[in-house]
């Protein structure tokens, strides 16, 4: 990893809720990071099990096992192999879209990772949490798939909470 891949994301307050946005820049290719996000086999060495329906209105489904949490929602974007999007949500939960753009650079790739959440969420929490998400997908990508970082996350948290801070006053 780089320091790149080391950095916060950031936290920004729109109206009735908050946007995170985290970026990476991966010495992997396009169709490799794609792969990662798509294939059901891939995501579960980095996300969770599951499987996304590459088609708006598709079904986007993942599930945490031991944590409860459960994903089924829909694909809402969907634009092979750059653009993918669905609530990280379940039924009758408020939207949580999550945003994935990929974009070449190289025989890397440049991977921005949107997630927007109402305004009474713990955004730090959730941001914390696709901080330790991706650096199990950069894991995943060098062959060596990790469990979920949770000092990552702990440090993470923090940091997004002391950001919010700044953001508030």
């Amino acid at each position: 990893m780089t320091e790149s891949n080391e950095s916060l994301g950031t936290i920004e307050h729109k109206a009735g809720s908050w946007e995170v946005r985290l970026t990476r820049h991966l010495t992997h290719n396009l169709a490799q990071v794609w792969e990662m996000l798509t294939v059901p086999a891939k995501l579960v060495e980095w996300l969770a099990p599951g499987e996304i329906e590459l088609r708006v209105g598709g079904a986007a489904r993942l599930d945490f096992g031991d944590s409860g949490i459960i994903i089924d929602s829909q694909v809402s974007a969907c634009e092979p192999p750059n653009v993918l999007e669905y609530s990280w949500s379940g039924p009758g939960e408020p939207l949580r879209p999550v945003r994935w753009t990929l974009q070449p650079d190289g025989d890397s790739t440049r991977l921005e990772l949107r997630l927007s959440l109402p305004e009474d969420e713990n955004v730090a929490r959730s941001a914390a949490g696709w901080e330790a998400h991706l650096q199990m997908l950069l894991a995943a990508l060098e062959g060596v798939p990790i469990k979920f970082p949770f000092e990552r996350f702990k440090a993470s948290r923090d940091a997004y909470s002391e950001q919010l801070e700044a953001i508030k006053s």
